[in-house]
């Protein structure tokens, strides 16, 4: 697992998966009410703590965003909340239902496309994420004091990827989003006009490297 700071306030915490070729990101944005955007699946949590914890210096979690109902999302969520158990998880209504009915957590922070969530630390606005083949209710977020895309399962790249951060091109990233990704094309031109309308600076995919607008 690498640590890598992107932002002056955000780190990037990539672990590489050989039998999948594909990398897992999730990230830290500290501040007073600390931010955890994904947390790993149930193996990868154990070996995230060891570099999250430190990075906490000494603050308590209270936040753990989870864009959509899948293990890399929030398989390890018991485990943080066993750390951390006044964190709060944000996510859509239909994750909230699976994680209270399969006993990861009562006390899920709900959140609708268009909503904002706003502390002193960050202020999230939720975009509707038809995710996966299952076109599950999910939700992607931006953090619109940082201009800072949190984008699930988008623009994902496959392979060791390399380089930590890479050139952002919006507009090719947008027009890019597969079939595979978001199978229905009716939801498919719903997010893409969705995206268009933000004034997006930074990208930190769940897979892939960490995006970046030119100076």
């Amino acid at each position: 697992m690498e640590t890598i700071s992107v932002l002056n306030d955000l780190t990037l915490f990539r672990s590489y998966a050989r039998h999948i070729d594909l990398t897992f990101n999730q990230y830290l944005l500290a501040g007073g009410q600390p931010l955890l955007v994904h947390t790993g699946d149930t193996e990868l949590a154990g070996r995230l703590a060891e570099r999250l914890i430190p990075a906490l210096r000494g603050r308590p979690l209270s936040y753990i965003f989870i864009s959509h109902f899948e293990s890399d999302e929030c398989g390890g969520l018991l485990s943080w909340l066993n750390r951390f158990p006044e964190a709060r998880p944000i996510c859509s209504e239909v994750t909230a239902r699976q994680l209270g009915g399969f006993g990861m957590a009562k006390n899920a922070v709900v959140a609708k496309p268009g909503e904002v969530l706003e502390t002193d630390s960050f202020r999230l606005e939720f975009i509707a994420y038809p995710s996966e083949t299952h076109l599950w209710e999910g939700l992607i977020a931006f953090e619109t004091r940082r201009k800072l895309l949190f984008s699930a399962d988008l623009f994902i790249r496959r392979g060791t990827v390399g380089q930590a951060m890479r050139p952002l091109k919006w507009e090719e990233e947008i027009e890019g989003i597969s079939p595979l990704q978001v199978p229905s094309p009716e939801a498919r031109a719903v997010l893409q006009k969705s995206l268009k309308k933000l004034a997006v600076d930074f990208v930190a995919p769940g897979q892939g490297p960490f995006l970046r607008r030119a100076p």
